[in-house]
């Protein structure tokens, strides 16, 4: 083969620029998954004292706002990026890497949530198993399909994603006949998803929205297919705004669905299970092992996913020596696994399902996304000011409203979760300076 030929090949190897702003948005609304207000339905129910479908909307306007300049920095950007890049390139390196680090506390304590709901949703059809049998159980199985190199497919999620579609349209029809027939909803009756004057509390809203922000995490990832969109700078943007709103409202309509049907003043016998318990009211045993079961295979192929991907994650930091590469960033010689990663993170599934609630792991897991959406408005607002030199009011509005809302529910998490979080963010300081010292030695900068 020629040089010629050879580079030709080579050159082909690139990505193909092939995906339309359908295909993002598609992307993205797979990401987020159509049953994300789901699992932590009752979780809001009970928090938010009633108010889910408030708390989603609330959450719906902050995750808009930051859709904007995730959309604003990918124009920037549109190499294929993600919150740190955009932080480190437009603020500073150090910024970028704290923000990435606040990033790995949501990677890692994914599977964690998951194998916690998968447990709850499992004893929920087994209840003569304990919840301590299946924690074991779908941590070992996550993590020995990782090993083993499974992976889903492209397609699969595709799949999986149209089945939960039917279920969302089957559960909305059953409560709208449910609605009609014996059981109807009077005048003001409609609007007490949204408001209800006997129990709303504004901080127990606010702190149900910066739970119900889990319902959205997954949006920003329709920015590292950059390199594969055809028209990067404008449907990059597009797909990120929209696919956040399409999933917002199909959240809100979900949640009210199940408000107008629940008796007030319930109680979830299991808060991770409370959508299927309200499938179980209107829809009997058919339809709670439906939506249950459905949301149990979701979640499972969440869960598997995710630990990969924080085992992935963890070896490139290991790799690249911001903690330690002897152990994050040894791979399997046969199949190029980080196993060293994966079974740590089996480990911690373990142990977090003995020791922590499907809550307190959302909240955790929201802690880091919002500090990374804080600094990416602020990122945006920085870009907005310099190219238009303070004109571009609306831009630097948006970034700067959008800034501030998710501070505000950055606060408003758990106080425990707030102490949790920012001891993780300052290991992770600690660790970036510690190798940075290294690298200075290393190079014989000085001491």
């Amino acid at each position: 083969m020629s040089e010629e030929a050879g580079a030709g090949n080579f050159a082909s190897l690139k990505p193909r620029r092939s995906l339309r702003f359908f295909d993002l948005l598609l992307y993205g609304l797979i990401l987020i998954q159509p049953t994300a207000p789901m699992p932590v339905f009752g979780v809001l129910y009970e928090q938010a004292h009633g108010h889910v479908t408030t708390a989603i909307l609330l959450a719906l306007v902050a995750m808009l706002l930051t859709a904007v300049s995730y959309g604003r920095m990918a124009r920037v950007y549109p190499a294929g990026g993600s919150a740190f890049l955009y932080v480190g390139k437009e603020l500073h390196p150090a910024l970028g890497y704290l923000c990435g680090w606040c990033l790995t506390l949501d990677y890692v304590l994914n599977p964690l949530i998951c194998t916690i709901w998968s447990s709850r949703a499992a004893e929920a059809f087994l209840p003569a198993i304990p919840y301590a049998a299946w924690v074991v159980f779908f941590a070992a199985l996550f993590t020995l399909l990782n090993l083993a190199g499974v992976e889903t497919s492209a397609r699969i999620n595709a799949l999986l994603a149209a089945v939960l579609v039917l279920v969302v349209a089957v559960f909305i029809a059953t409560a709208v006949r449910w609605t009609l027939h014996g059981h109807p909803v009077h005048g003001g009756e409609w609007l007490l998803p949204l408001f209800d004057r006997r129990t709303f509390n504004a901080r127990a809203v606010l702190h149900g929205t910066s739970i119900a922000v889990l319902t959205y995490i997954g949006f920003d990832g329709i920015s590292t297919l950059a390199d594969e969109a055809r028209e990067p700078r404008r449907d990059i943007p597009r797909a990120i705004v929209m696919a956040c709103l399409v999933a917002g409202v199909l959240a809100a309509v979900e949640v009210c669905a199940a408000q107008l049907v629940v008796p007030r003043g319930t109680v979830f016998a299991r808060v991770e299970t409370g959508y299927s318990e309200v499938g179980r009211l209107i829809g009997g045993w058919a339809l709670f092992s439906i939506v249950n079961g459905a949301l149990l295979l979701a979640t499972m192929g969440s869960g598997m996913a995710s630990q990969m991907g924080a085992a992935r994650l963890l070896y490139a930091m290991g790799r690249d020596g911001a903690i330690p590469g002897r152990f994050f960033g040894a791979l399997a010689p046969k199949r190029l696994i980080p196993q060293n990663n994966v079974l740590l993170i089996g480990a911690v599934c373990v142990a977090g399902g003995f020791l922590m609630s499907y809550e307190l792991g959302a909240e955790l897991l929201n802690y880091g996304a919002l500090v990374a959406f804080m600094m990416v408005n602020i990122a945006a607002a920085r870009r907005v000011w310099l190219e238009s030199c303070g004109a571009g009011a609306v831009g630097l509005l948006a970034s700067v409203l959008g800034c501030a809302v998710c501070a505000l529910l950055w606060g408003n998490l758990s106080r425990i979760a707030l102490e949790v979080g920012t001891v993780w963010a300052i290991l992770g300081i600690l660790l970036g300076w510690v190798s940075w010292r290294r690298v200075r030695l290393d190079r014989g900068i000085g001491a």
